[in-house]
């Protein structure tokens, strides 16, 4: 179940470098993009797949700044930046810095990636032009549109406007001008549908030529939040039924695990970055920071002597752990969350949650001890990995998990949400929906269900994932949500402001 990963590793690297070197900072250098290509043999269509693969590479190989700085600014998610990363923690709490380097960083990155995807479709086209099998250059082409799709999703949520390459010229955007966030969502909705008619119908992890590699479905799911974030939930909800109704899915029933080791490439997920130590103790190794959502390595007493702890940059929010205990939440909260002692006493201080459950403890259910650290009073159990389902001789926090971008819960509960937003559609009910959700939990079944309600379960299933909450209490228009724990949001604080740099170099910005 590695193919990806280990086509990565023989031959991908090389193409991908390739790519990146032909975008690399974007518009720091004229665009280098057919240089590499010129000794390419395309009329070999065995190597048709190489610029795939190089895509996958460009997708896999994330910086550890991008997904908590799109994901901090929800209620269910506080930074942990005391002393370090200062105007993270400020971005926090909405007080935005144009100049920070997490921006620029990941608006570059993310476009970078951009440009290695439409650099393989270019790559992939010239194969078809030489006689290449049409149905897999398709297929093959589709794959990185969808990739492309999902990091303009990110960026457009989190900046709004922004541009639509249409080649892998990054000069070109001297010229361009941003794109709405409505136009983008709806660009990316119409990519998905052209993408689908040539993607495999199965989950990524029946694909045998790439397993955990894209499908049908997961176009499908990247076309529902498109339509979820312009409010055009009858669309969301034909998306998401397809899925449903393919009977392809179905949520892991042990919560806990899907997360970890056992739950890499599970039936219910959709897309997932996929990462390895191939079965291997010590030499190459292709992995996320997951450090940064660790408690800081001096105060981390794993099961297993010698794993590393992380950075502490990340934590569950005070207020959604008491609205879990309010909810009556075992299993989803003990995977969530990674206590610490003064967590817990925080968490008693309030008269309200003075009696604790006997299983809220400082130690994990795999045995993992967490201790007082300076910078957060809680940890992401979400991106926890237990030190004993380490491989041996593998001591980095996270080494050789992969990291979940979409799941079958959250496909389930768009659909709810669509529904008891007036959509309408056979099948499933929105009462099913989000009760197959609940009963995964350990909950009882709820009848005539409430979007209110389906917004609940999004809060307690979703949390920490992807800045699912926050973009959700944005869309709704529930600001209030948002100003807690003395954080004061307002409508101008929905986007970051675009990078000093990009805004130095791109005339488009200016505007």
């Amino acid at each position: 179940m590695e193919t990806i990963i280990k086509l990565l590793r023989i031959v991908g690297i090389i193409f991908a470098a390739a790519l990146v070197t032909s975008c690399n900072s974007v518009l720091d250098e004229p665009p280098l993009n057919t240089s590499f290509t010129e000794d390419v043999d395309y009329s070999n269509s065995n190597n048709m797949i190489m610029p795939l693969i190089g895509a996958y590479e460009a997708f896999y190989t994330r910086g550890w700044e991008e997904f908590p700085l799109m994901s901090v600014r929800g209620d269910d998610v506080n930074h942990g930046g005391l002393g370090d990363q200062q105007d993270f923690a400020e971005t926090d709490k909405f007080n935005y810095n144009k100049d920070f380097w997490m921006y620029n960083s990941t608006w570059q990155v993310q476009y970078n990636d951009i440009f290695a995807c439409h650099s393989a479709m270019e790559e992939i086209d010239k194969y078809l032009q030489n006689g290449a099998n049409s149905s897999l250059g398709n297929q093959y082409i589709a794959e990185a549109k969808v990739i492309r799709a999902f990091l303009l999703f990110n960026l457009s949520r989190t900046w709004g406007a922004i541009f639509l390459p249409t080649n892998s010229v990054p000069t070109d955007l001297l010229v361009a001008e941003p794109v709405s966030k409505t136009e983008v969502m709806q660009h990316l909705a119409d990519q998905m549908d052209e993408a689908i008619p040539y993607l495999p119908d199965m989950r990524p992890n029946q694909r045998v030529d790439l397993p955990g590699g894209i499908t049908k479905y997961t176009a499908l799911a990247i076309k529902a939040r498109a339509n979820l974030e312009i409010e055009n939930y009858q669309e969301v909800a034909n998306a998401t039924a397809q899925i449903i109704n393919s009977g392809l899915y179905k949520l892991e029933s042990d919560f806990y695990n899907l997360f970890k080791i056992p739950g890499k490439l599970s039936s219910e997920n959709i897309l997932e970055l996929q990462y390895s130590d191939f079965g291997q103790g010590s030499g190459d190794r292709k992995g996320y920071t997951f450090a940064v959502f660790g408690p800081q390595g001096a105060f981390y007493e794993p099961k297993v002597a010698g794993a590393e702890g992380g950075w502490g940059f990340y934590e569950p929010s005070l207020k959604w752990i008491k609205f879990m205990l309010d909810r009556g939440e075992k299993i989803r909260l003990q995977t969530s969350v990674l206590f610490t002692p003064r967590g817990i006493a925080e968490i008693k201080s309030d008269p309200n949650y003075s009696n604790l459950p006997a299983w809220i403890s400082n130690e994990t259910p795999s045995g993992d001890i967490v201790l007082d650290y300076p910078r957060a009073m809680f940890a992401s159990g979400k991106h926890y990995l237990p030190s004993d389902q380490l491989i041996e001789g593998r001591t980095v926090y996270g080494s050789n998990n992969n990291f979940r971008c979409i799941r079958y819960a959250e496909v389930l509960l768009m659909y709810a949400e669509a529904l008891t937003q007036g959509a309408t559609h056979t099948g499933m009910t929105a009462d099913e929906a989000v009760n197959a959700v609940r009963n995964r939990a350990g909950l009882t079944s709820i009848n005539g269900v409430t979007n209110e309600q389906v917004m609940d379960e999004k809060f307690a299933e979703l949390a920490m994932e992807w800045g699912i909450r926050y973009y959700d209490m944005i869309r709704l228009g529930k600001f209030d949500e948002l100003s807690y724990e003395g954080r004061i949001f307002t409508a101008d604080k929905a986007f970051l402001p675009y990078p000093q740099n990009q805004v130095d170099i791109l005339p488009g910005l200016k505007n």
